[in-house]
């Protein structure tokens, strides 16, 4: 037993007036008890109780250790209850790092109902699109799109992410129409930030993956963005980036029956699952209802709602 418990013990036979009465209290024996304030004794070194058959007295030891003992348990449970209290409460700083164009498109256009919503939160919001070390690097929490590999982390899925295969008209009406996944390998220009130049890709055969090759290189994928827009060549792009241009015309599908795994999802990333702060909590909920499992992105596109069927 903690020399604190020892302490709370010796404060709960003084306050009792007796060994029974504290044992009652406590939920421990007398013998227990006795033992335990003994050991206390022979710790400090001195006597703090004289003990009779039918009461107790405090020496002058004793005493004032009692009094000082009962501003310590104050202070501790004073402290609990500061703890305790700003568990609950929505407060505090929030560090929280995002993909640079999803947190400019989907996160900072929400922040200000979020921050009316819970005005004692202090927020940073970092934008990467590199993977932050979470723990090491002191975030919150991580937006991340894509499968988790960490095991050690949490993540909650926040909403769908879907991908297809776009391209410009200005594009199409000078190279034609792409047929199939070989003509565009062979015949068209594919565009793809480093690393993400690898497509897995979901069509009427099952799983099929294809090398991007093209002539512009980048590690940016809103350089990506703004050459399918600029009718360089065909992009897999997601329908958060690029949804608006698809509804509006300014992109049209290439080769619908095709599309990026459904596996890959919008998640929120974080260490433990465990006494989960209550700020932290607020966010995740925040972000999964404004996104929800029908995010406002996908809104009347025809090619998410209406997927085509596999060939049989």
């Amino acid at each position: 037993m903690s020399p604190i418990s020892e302490m709370e013990i010796f404060a709960q036979v003084v306050t009792s007036g007796g060994m029974s009465a504290a044992a009652r209290e406590l939920g421990l024996s007398p013998a227990v008890i006795s033992k335990k304030l003994s050991k206390l004794e022979a710790r400090l070194g001195t006597l703090l109780l004289q003990r009779t058959t039918r009461q107790i007295a405090l020496t002058e030891a004793g005493k004032g250790y009692y009094e000082r003992v009962v501003a310590i348990l104050a202070s501790i449970e004073e402290a609990e209850a500061f703890v305790s209290r700003t568990s609950s409460a929505v407060r505090g700083r929030l560090r929280v790092s995002a993909p640079t164009s999803f947190g400019r498109m989907h996160i900072a256009p929400h922040l200000p109902t979020f921050m009316r919503r819970y005005p004692e939160v202090s927020l940073q919001l970092d934008l990467s699109d590199t993977f932050v070390d979470i723990v090491g690097q002191g975030y919150d929490v991580a937006i991340r799109i894509g499968q988790l590999e960490d095991s050690s982390m949490v993540a909650k899925r926040l909403a769908p992410i879907h991908r297809v295969l776009c391209a410009a008209p200005s594009y199409l009406a000078v190279h034609g129409p792409v047929r199939s996944l070989a003509d565009l390998q062979s015949r068209h220009t594919c565009l793809a930030a480093d690393q993400q130049d690898l497509w897995r890709l979901e069509g009427p055969e099952g799983e099929e993956s294809i090398r991007a090759k093209g002539p512009l290189a980048t590690n940016s994928s809103e350089v990506v963005r703004e050459a399918v827009l600029a009718g360089i060549g065909v992009a897999l792009r997601s329908t958060w980036d690029v949804g608006e241009e698809l509804r509006t015309g300014l992109l049209v599908p290439v080769l619908p029956e095709y599309r990026a795994s459904r596996r890959i999802a919008l998640q929120a990333v974080y260490p433990s699952r465990a006494l989960m702060p209550a700020k932290l909590r607020a966010f995740i909920d925040f972000l999964s209802i404004t996104y929800g499992p029908s995010p406002y992105w996908d809104r009347d596109l025809e090619q998410i709602d209406n997927p085509p069927p596999k060939r049989t």
